[in-house]
């Protein structure tokens, strides 16, 4: 029998990666829980306010995690499909519940509010899907030199806060985790954010969706090229992730096409086995191996972003960067965060 596990569908959002194993389970015939949408070892709440609709996922034991793939911790998922429209109001009120789920990580690892932050942005300036990190290092508020400089002129609410953004292996012959080690190591933070574009399975979630976890990151995980882990064993600090899908892999979107074809054909015909052939009882894991397989030699499983990108990661960018800054900073008022970026 083939080995289907390497056809597996390419995502970095806990999130995704949940409802797969929760449907693959259904089809197996596995009982889950007894609440929809659940996992041994991995419980779940959703809630939506305005739009927003908010997912927290805590895995909480290593069966959890080997069953969605992903590391045993906390994950927040916040998913504004609005965002594609041009809405400042909007943007600014997903800014303030960004800042909010992100302080309440804070509490709950046990930052102080006078604990020193470092932030990192990874990715390539010169890739537009990949330069949420820089842009938002651009964004946030440092204050860390005020607090070497003057120390005697901060005013009260405000926290030292670094930001780098180190580049990529390509352009600066450096691994990242080395950069960001000798950074840690001299500066001495007490908490690293890092901050990544990430990989869907859904176009749907591109560009509207915002990864939060405290399992650190894997720099270049949006475009399937994962390098040394910026982690608290690799750190020796708390690393919290923040990630935003900017990227579906082609062969993802062919094989979600098909699956689409076959709920719209089910719609008007019970017959779909006539129309789709063996396509109609492949399952998502052999219907992306065949589209693999063809596309494979071709060199054409591409990495694929909308065509208005660069409003998307500049409105993405300040989004994250004004959460960051109400969350960080006790002086920055959290109905206003907009105000707060430069």
């Amino acid at each position: 029998m083939t080995d289907l596990t390497m056809y597996s569908v390419r995502t970095d959002l806990a999130l995704e990666a949940r409802d797969m194993a929760v449907a693959s389970r259904s089809k197996a015939g596995m009982p889950g829980n007894a609440m929809p949408n659940q996992l041994p070892g991995v419980d779940s709440e959703t809630s939506e306010e305005d739009g927003i609709l908010i997912t927290r996922l805590h895995v909480k034991d290593e069966e959890g995690a080997r069953a969605i793939g992903k590391l045993m911790g906390r994950y927040i998922t916040i998913e504004v499909p609005g965002l594609r429209i041009k809405d400042s109001d909007l943007q600014d009120r997903v800014a303030t519940r960004l800042a909010q789920e992100f302080s309440s990580f804070l509490e709950r690892i046990g930052t102080k509010a006078d604990a020193k932050v470092l932030i990192i942005g990874l990715g390539n300036w010169n890739v537009t899907p990949d330069a949420l990190g820089p842009m938002v290092v651009e964004n946030v508020m440092v204050t860390r030199h005020y607090f070497e400089l003057m120390p005697d002129q901060v005013s009260d609410g405000y926290r030292q806060v670094s930001a780098v953004a180190p580049g990529v292996l390509g352009t600066t012959g450096i691994e990242t985790s080395e950069i960001v080690q000798g950074i840690v190591d001299r500066t001495k933070p007490d908490l690293v954010i890092a901050i990544d574009a990430l990989a869907s399975k859904a176009l749907e979630r591109v560009n509207t969706t915002i990864q939060i976890a405290d399992t650190g990151i894997h720099p270049g995980s949006g475009v399937g090229n994962k390098r040394k882990g910026l982690t608290l064993q690799a750190l020796g600090v708390p690393v919290i992730a923040i990630g935003v899908p900017t990227v579906v892999y082609a062969s993802t979107i062919v094989g979600s096409t098909i699956d689409l074809m076959k709920r719209h054909l089910q719609q008007h015909t019970q017959n779909t086995g006539a129309i789709l052939g063996l396509l109609d009882g492949m399952s998502e894991q052999e219907r992306l191996g065949m589209v693999k397989e063809v596309l494979d030699p071709l060199g054409h499983d591409l990495l694929v972003t909308p065509k208005d990108i660069d409003q998307f990661i500049e409105d993405m960018a300040n989004i994250i960067a004004s959460g960051l800054n109400a969350a960080l900073h006790q002086a920055v008022d959290q109905d206003n965060v907009a105000a707060y970026t430069h």
